[in-house]
């Protein structure tokens, strides 16, 4: 679970950095599936929030907008 984190990450940062349509469909994908390892207990849930929160960061910075709220 934690290379498909990682994986997702990287694809949502790739699409937010071409300014692609699907960047805040992978977003919401990429928090669901980081919030899914935090509840079955394979990251902690404090490491959860942060890497949420980084991505988040860099996709706005990325495309310049605040319209990836989650």
């Amino acid at each position: 679970m934690h290379s498909e984190i990682n994986t997702r990450s990287k694809a949502t940062l790739a699409a937010a950095s071409t300014g692609s349509d699907e960047t805040d469909h992978l977003l919401r994908s990429t928090i669901k599936r980081i919030d899914k390892a935090a509840a079955k207990g394979v990251i902690h849930k404090n490491t959860a929030a942060r890497q949420k929160s980084r991505l988040i960061k860099q996709v706005r910075e990325q495309t310049g907008t605040a319209a990836a709220k989650s």
